[in-house]
């Protein structure tokens, strides 16, 4: 797996998903990519360090590679969600430099490189802008041919937007980086707010969290507290939607989603609705030249909840 991130709170707490997959021997992480969107990419890559020492894993030049990917989108102004997720991307809470660094090779040409060494092999799950892997096919036009999958959180249909009436954070930061990632001929699964957002954990779930003492269950309970103060506001209730892990354990077990196939563009010029998922939800769709994208519409949210809470009391 490559993954593209912008290491926030939720992509913190999906680094721990992924981490306790990696050392219980069931997936390899090949490397991470980091992206403008929650915080700026270099802010984002050492965060991603920090979350991967902190489950043991080596992590920068000496380890999983973190390259630091596009600090800005394709053809807007740059915007940070600090509001959601602290100054420092993981709640304030401020924690000590990464003993690793990031590599040198920018996110996109990894992207590229370990596309061309591992043809078929990459599961690319994306959970933050889209703008290293737009980049990354304007760098290499065969690049859909090398990836086995791609994976991507992001988007909004019968949902409402998290950013604007209609636009969920993710495609609103970069549509245009969104709208080539959705055109190109590779396989791309979706998973937009109606699939995440009724996984949204509540004060059962941290409680338990909570009750552990180690140092990883105290980091995630740490960086939750400012999320959920986030969140409780939108839940009405104490709660946090930690998005971003839903689009990582589909990828490694799609049977726990439900799926709808639709070609999905976004909407690039509407004054009120620029970075809008659009799909033809009609009886009769209209003709389309685009691959159908699977997009997930539902899951098996006490299953998510259950094995995200185990991944990360395992590390």
């Amino acid at each position: 797996m490559l993954f593209d991130c912008d290491t926030g709170i939720d992509d913190a707490l999906t680094l721990l998903y992924l981490a306790s997959l990696v050392r219980a021997g069931e997936a390899e992480l090949a490397g991470v990519g980091t992206v403008h969107g929650n915080i700026d990419p270099l802010t984002g890559a050492l965060n991603t360090l920090r979350v991967l020492e902190a489950a043991g894993m080596e992590a920068g030049e000496k380890g999983v590679p973190v390259a630091v990917g596009a600090a800005r989108p394709m053809a807007q102004d740059v915007h940070y969600a600090l509001d959601w997720h602290g100054r420092d991307g993981l709640g304030d809470t401020n924690p000590p430099d990464p003993a690793g660094r990031p590599v040198a090779e920018p996110a996109a040409a990894q992207i590229v490189r370990l596309a061309r060494e591992r043809p078929g092999e990459l599961t690319l799950l994306a959970t933050g802008p889209l703008t290293n892997l737009g980049a990354a096919l304007l760098l290499d036009e065969e690049l859909p041919a090398l990836v086995r999958e791609v994976v991507v959180m992001g988007g909004a249909f019968g949902h409402p937007g998290n950013i604007t009436t209609h636009a969920e954070a993710n495609i609103w930061h970069d549509p245009e980086a969104a709208d080539l990632v959705f055109a190109a001929d590779w396989p791309v699964v979706l998973v937009p707010l109606d699939a995440t957002h009724p996984t949204a954990v509540h004060d059962d779930w941290l409680d338990r969290l909570a009750a552990h003492d180690s140092p990883v269950a105290r980091f995630a309970a740490r960086i939750l507290e400012f999320y959920a103060d986030a969140y409780t506001p939108t839940l009405r209730r104490r709660g946090a939607v930690i998005h971003d892990a839903l689009a990582a354990m589909l990828a490694v077990d799609p049977g726990l989603g439900e799926y709808v196939q639709r070609p999905v563009r976004v909407e690039l010029r509407g004054e009120l609705t620029r970075g809008t998922t659009v799909w033809d939800a009609r009886s009769l769709p209209a003709d389309d030249t685009r691959r159908p994208v699977k997009v997930a519409v539902g899951s098996d949210v006490r299953a998510f909840q259950e094995r995200l809470l185990a991944a990360v009391l395992s590390l």
